[in-house]
């Protein structure tokens, strides 16, 4: 067997309700001020009700940065931080998708270095130590709560990613009960992100290993058996708590044998089109996956057999469960249904190209004129 190593978020609560215990478990990492990280719809839906209040009566100081948007820019980082030093927070909490997360990792990595933005980007390029990190998803996509990375907006359509040990949190709690509410819409593009997560981690060419593989496969079962229920009864809690689940453990594979071509060709979708991260997953996933076959046929065929013991170990059982689950929830399935210009197909896979931090690890080469004919095959 390789050698390998695997990094997670040191402590993780899984209960439904178990927001209340914020304000405790923040006082046990030593936190008297905390900055609370989040958007404005979380902020004005009272989800985050229970939780403020176990934190007031755990006697903490709380401020709440409520400026997050999708795909956050750099101006957004820049203000969570400084609100972060104004109140002098000797804690951080991300509340809400993988948006708020991934801001809070890097307020809490730069309040407490003072390092600059533009100094992180990369892998490894972090320096010193953060302050304590809380991770509070209410989206069950992009297992943000147990990655080591932050995905930034940096400049009108492009993005770059923060990847350090450092970005893990100490604590993440993962509580039902605040996904309830989620939208149909919302509910099937994070899943299917977090399936995309299981996939690309099970056949992540450079550190797949016997951990994340478990975890993919388990992270895999758990989303396909219950994404639907979720998407047709958002209040079925059970259906609610195992989505959490797996797309916690997609994120800790991935953490650990990371994504490949299909994240690369989603990332510019979300920079030119503001498609939604899950979205822009689901949009190229059949058609990377119809690429990657020869390459990986094997794997994926072990795939399907864990979304459905009964199917043929073969790709195109795969590619042929993903799509008619994608379309069971009712995401638009190709480009041109989410109203890509087709006419702007040669630029998205030059852009794509620029993400080589993700194509080293797809299981086949991609090069520019490879990653053309995936989005025309993704188009109609």
């Amino acid at each position: 067997m390789a050698s390998f190593s695997f990094n997670t978020t040191k402590s993780i609560h899984c209960e439904p309700g178990c927001s209340a215990e914020l304000g405790a478990l923040a006082r046990s990492l030593g936190i008297e001020r905390l900055l609370v990280v989040t958007d404005a719809g979380i902020a004005g839906s009272g989800i985050m009700d229970v939780a403020l209040q176990s934190l007031s009566q755990a006697g903490i100081a709380v401020d709440v940065y409520q400026g997050v948007l999708a795909d956050p820019p750099e101006s957004i980082v820049e203000a969570a931080l400084q609100q972060a030093k104004q109140m002098q927070a000797n804690g951080v909490c991300g509340f809400g998708g993988g948006s708020s997360m991934d801001v809070a990792k890097l307020v809490a990595l730069l309040a407490a270095t003072g390092e600059d933005l533009s100094a992180v980007y990369g892998v490894g390029n972090a320096t010193g130590q953060r302050l304590p990190l809380i991770q509070v998803p209410t989206t069950a996509g992009t297992g943000s709560e147990v990655t080591p990375i932050a995905i930034v907006t940096t400049g009108e359509t492009t993005k770059q990613g923060v990847v350090a040990p450092q970005l893990l949190p100490d604590l993440a709690l993962l509580d039902a009960d605040l996904t309830l509410g989620l939208p149909p819409h919302v509910t099937a593009a994070t899943g299917v992100d977090a399936m995309v997560h299981a996939i690309e981690s099970y056949t992540s060419k450079i550190k797949k290993n016997p951990y994340s593989d478990m975890l993919a496969k388990e992270a895999l079962r758990l989303l396909s058996a219950n994404l639907v229920h979720a998407v047709e009864n958002g209040s079925d809690r059970t259906a609610r708590s195992n989505m959490l689940l797996g797309a916690m453990m997609a994120g800790q594979a991935f953490a650990n044998a990371p994504v490949a071509a299909v994240h690369a060709l989603a990332y510019p979708l979300g920079g030119h089109y503001h498609i939604s991260h899950g979205l822009s997953n689901s949009l190229v996933l059949p058609s990377v996956l119809r690429f990657n076959a020869p390459s990986c046929d094997a794997l994926y065929g072990e795939l399907a057999r864990v979304i459905n013991p009964n199917l043929p170990a073969t790709a195109e059982a795969l590619i042929h469960e993903m799509e008619g689950l994608i379309a069971q929830v009712k995401l638009p399935q190709t480009l041109a249904e989410a109203n890509v210009p087709q006419q702007d197909l040669p630029m998205l896979a030059k852009d794509a190209m620029l993400q080589q931090r993700l194509l080293v690890n797809n299981p086949r080469e991609v090069s520019e004129a490879e990653a053309l004919a995936i989005y025309e095959q993704a188009y109609a």
